[in-house]
């Protein structure tokens, strides 16, 4: 645990804070920031009662923070209600996912969360008037090459990204958690059959417990790009926390990994928020995703990939290695998501098309 960076000795126990001195905060705070982790920090030092320890410079920043999250989270509901309005007659729930579905059921995992765009899930039949009900109240495409286009809605698992025209917030249309192109595609039609009605929230909805917790892992283990990738794993350890004290979750887990076909990032994430966060996995549980770990090898090498990548994007927590670990883990991403010929003539037409028709119109 002392070779673990600074951020993560204080997620895994707040009262490693205690003590910094000005220098300590200073690098503690970067490295949160680079991670967007800074409003997590204040909430986890807050439940821990340590906030009126904190010194003042970095007591300001935090509470900076305070205010910058609340807004964020009122513009958020704001921007949800939207989208319900704009959706409303279709007679669909309006399933929300990751940090939108955290904040507006009012989980752990929504306080401090911020997130760029909101994430819904619609059958894949309904796209065609989801995508036309929204253009109507303003959400228009982001994407107008012809290419990107036909990228989202041939192969990819959603619209392509939309944004509203006058608030300037964006909104991602699921029709699936993976793309059309991937070797293992989970059953959206299991997800939307067991997704939950928000309490208080009339017409919203969000993934069941465990849906959630093998959403998040899906997301980051299935994913290329990890700048990002220590705030995911954090939601998953705050979300394994909080549903692991409910009853019957731990021991439902497992199976629903195995009914979804999504065992391997579900052991991954038993794995890292251990090891990295502390997260408490009953031995049971870890012993029954057995199934789905890689060969030894494999695993090896994972281990030291993810070790890097999962790790705040700051030069203090960089090595020699983490650049090819974030280049390997890239290349991971996009050849677990596409298979190989398709991969090359789209890695191709983003390399050398794309760029030179940029270059042109600049």
């Amino acid at each position: 645990m002392n070779g673990l960076p600074l951020l993560l000795r204080v997620l895994r126990d707040p009262s490693a804070a205690q003590g910094l001195d000005g220098a300590g905060w200073d690098l503690l705070l970067r490295q949160a920031d680079a991670a967007n982790l800074d409003a997590y920090l204040l909430v986890l030092l807050e439940d821990a009662g340590l906030l009126d320890t904190v010194p003042a410079a970095p007591r300001a920043h935090l509470e900076w923070t305070r205010a910058g999250a609340a807004g964020h989270a009122q513009a958020a509901r704001y921007e949800v209600r939207q989208i319900a309005r704009a959706l409303d007659g279709l007679g669909l729930p309006l399933i929300l996912l990751k940090g939108a579905a955290y904040a507006l059921a009012g989980l752990d995992a929504g306080r401090g969360r911020l997130f760029s765009d909101i994430d819904i899930l619609v059958p894949k039949t309904r796209l065609h008037e989801v995508e036309g009900a929204l253009m109507m109240h303003g959400w228009i495409t982001t994407h107008h090459d012809e290419y990107d286009q036909r990228y989202y809605r041939q192969w990819m698992h959603e619209l392509p990204p939309m944004q509203h025209a006058r608030r300037g917030n964006s909104i991602d249309v699921h029709h699936a958690i993976l793309p059309e192109t991937a070797p293992v595609r989970p059953d959206p039609d299991k997800l939307r059959a067991a997704a939950r009605p928000i309490a208080g929230e009339p017409g919203l909805a969000t993934l069941a417990p465990a849906d959630m917790v093998l959403h998040s892992a899906v997301h980051l283990f299935f994913d290329g790009e990890f700048d990002k990738g220590l705030r995911d794993l954090v939601d998953m350890h705050r979300l394994l926390t909080e549903f692991g004290a409910q009853p019957g979750f731990w021991g439902a887990l497992p199976a629903r990994a195995r009914a979804l076909e999504l065992g391997r990032p579900l052991f991954y994430a038993l794995r890292y928020c251990p090891r990295l966060l502390g997260t408490v996995v009953p031995p049971a549980v870890q012993a029954a995703m057995a199934w789905a770990a890689p060969n030894p090898a494999l695993l090896w090498l994972m281990d030291r990939l993810f070790g890097r990548a999962l790790l705040p994007l700051h030069a203090s927590c960089a090595d020699a290695w983490s650049d090819f670990a974030h280049f390997a883990l890239y290349v991971r991403g996009n050849w677990l998501r596409m298979p190989p010929l398709l991969l090359a003539q789209h890695l191709f037409h983003k390399a050398f098309i794309t760029r030179h028709n940029t270059s042109q119109a600049a």
